[in-house]
């Protein structure tokens, strides 16, 4: 006997990313005209650096409202980004009689929001929660696609689930109060959008870099829109990651890796620098990108203040390993997104961006990366 459990449905996903300033007030707005359901029950997760920043604000502002507010603290850090913080959560939420009529909202960058988003989408089978996004970082990788997950010592990323937030707020003042080596690691992710996917915004950074350190209020705002737009385009297409997607894995094969093995001294975005310049060289070799613009796509990471060579530190070998937990892997094979010259990526047949690579080629351009092979 058979019986048939048809459970069809669409589903609309859609939200809005709010750019602007000061946009605390914005989201109380939100939250009352009914953003988050009729809950009154809301925990914010934030981490301990951007919680005496920003948070306050947002839970007396809730507060003085009328709903049951409570801030939930993690460690800053990748670090914090595991199945074991997750659980603390959960547990600390459970303590508190949080159950399935709460929501979430995710104060911080990127870590915070995928740990958040991962935990709103199980917690009580799932709670809406938002995005506040106060990083450059997060504003370029974390506000678009629902793409939400954990670390685990031999994976990053791996565990998780795609988790669409009711809205992204990025607050571009935040920015203002990053130091200088975030605003770099999120300007990181900025230049792997536009190596694989916009020619003007790569042409824009090459004369704007500078001014994005210094706060220009319009060039924050130019790379916070284009962010958006280049990955909207790519998602758009592909939500799930069952083929385009992959291109947004632009640097990350060696990236993820090296950030790993560095035990996290390296920011997630000087990993995806390193990666990108990794990426550009090998293409270089392959004939997918011309001299040219590989030495453009290094020169603009440096003056981004990223670094493009491996540091001592990191053993080649130990690396090599580590790139076979990324999830591109198929069969046991490496597979690498290339770009195009600049503003395009490479296609390898009908819905496939990414190559396999055997292990000899993208090691011997690493150990050149060292400079162990001059």
């Amino acid at each position: 006997m058979i019986f048939n459990c048809e459970l069809r449905r669409v589903i609309d996903d859609s939200y809005d990313i709010e750019i602007g300033r000061k946009l605390c007030d914005t989201l109380i707005r939100d939250v009352e005209s009914g953003l988050l359901g009729k809950t009154k029950n809301i925990a914010i997760i934030t981490d301990d650096t951007v919680e005496v920043l920003y948070v306050y604000d947002i839970l007396s502002n809730l507060f003085a409202k009328g709903y049951r507010v409570q801030k939930f603290v993690i460690p800053a850090g990748e670090k914090s980004k595991t199945r074991e913080m997750k659980a603390r959560l959960e547990d600390e939420m459970l303590s508190e009689r949080y159950n399935r009529d709460c929501a979430v909202i995710a104060v911080g960058g990127g870590v915070v929001s995928d740990l958040a988003g991962f935990l709103a989408g199980t917690f009580g089978r799932g709670v809406p929660f938002i995005t506040y996004a106060t990083t450059l970082l997060a504003a370029a990788d974390a506000s678009v696609g629902g793409k939400t997950a954990v670390d685990t010592p031999l994976a990053t990323n791996l565990i998780g689930m795609f988790n669409q937030p009711r809205k992204v707020y990025i607050d571009i003042d935040c920015w203002k109060t990053l130091p200088e080596r975030q605003i770099a690691s999120g300007l990181a992710e900025t230049v792997k959008h536009a190596c694989l996917g916009d020619l003007e915004m790569f042409e824009y950074l090459e004369k704007h870099t500078e001014g994005i350190f210094e706060g220009d209020p319009e060039a924050c705002e130019y790379i916070a829109e284009h962010n958006c737009r280049v990955k909207y385009r790519v998602v758009m297409q592909d939500e799930r990651e069952s083929g385009l997607r992959e291109i947004l894995n632009l640097g990350h094969t060696v990236g993820r890796a090296i950030e790993t093995v560095s035990d996290y001294k390296l920011l997630h975005g000087e990993a995806v620098a390193i990666g990108l310049a990794a990426q550009a060289r090998l293409g270089q070799k392959l004939g997918f990108i011309s001299e040219e613009n590989a030495v453009r796509v290094e020169a603009l990471l440096r003056r981004a203040k990223l670094p493009v060579t491996i540091p001592d530190y990191i053993d080649v070998s130990e690396l090599c390993r580590k790139l076979y937990t990324d999830k591109k892997v198929r069969e046991g094979k490496l597979r690498f997104v290339f770009q195009k010259e600049i503003g395009s990526v490479m296609q390898f047949g009908e819905n496939s961006f990414a190559m396999p690579i055997a292990e000899e080629e993208i090691a011997a351009v690493l150990r050149e990366m060292t400079g162990e092979v001059q």
